[in-house]
């Protein structure tokens, strides 16, 4: 009875901890290559265009940078969202906004290509992480 007791214990605890974790937030991490010819126009593009259309699908970004790596310009954001759920959903719509596309395709074609290589990276708060949310 008591080794009974011990393994329902056990998977409560597995449960809350599994449980727990989905309900920490997902945080993203971007890392886009760009054009050094068109880095000041994406920066334009980015900050005036891009982000009011990700504000409609819920998109937190937490900060965004740039560096140089490898001689190489590169733009490299973070993103903060309740689930993965929302992530996914949040990039569906984002991809599949009709203003977003039309921008691109204006811009596109004035400029050339402003992106050579996009990482993607999901982030899980561990639970020893001094900050889980910003």
């Amino acid at each position: 009875m008591k080794c009974i007791f011990s393994l329902i214990v056990a998977l409560g605890m597995s449960l809350t901890i599994q449980l727990a974790a989905q309900n920490q937030p997902v945080h993203q991490l971007r890392i886009y290559e760009l054009t050094k010819k068109n880095k000041e126009v994406f920066h334009e593009r980015f900050k005036t265009e891009a982000i009011r259309i990700m504000n409609k699908y819920d998109f937190n970004i937490i900060s965004v940078w740039e560096t140089e790596f490898e001689d190489k310009v590169e733009f490299v954001y973070l993103l903060q969202w309740e689930t993965e759920a929302a992530l996914k959903k949040g990039w569906e719509g984002f991809m599949a906004d009709q203003e977003w596309k039309d921008i691109k395709k204006v811009t596109s074609a004035k400029y050339g290509s402003f992106v050579e290589k996009i990482e993607d990276r999901t982030l899980w708060v561990q639970d020893y992480s001094p900050k889980k949310k910003f």
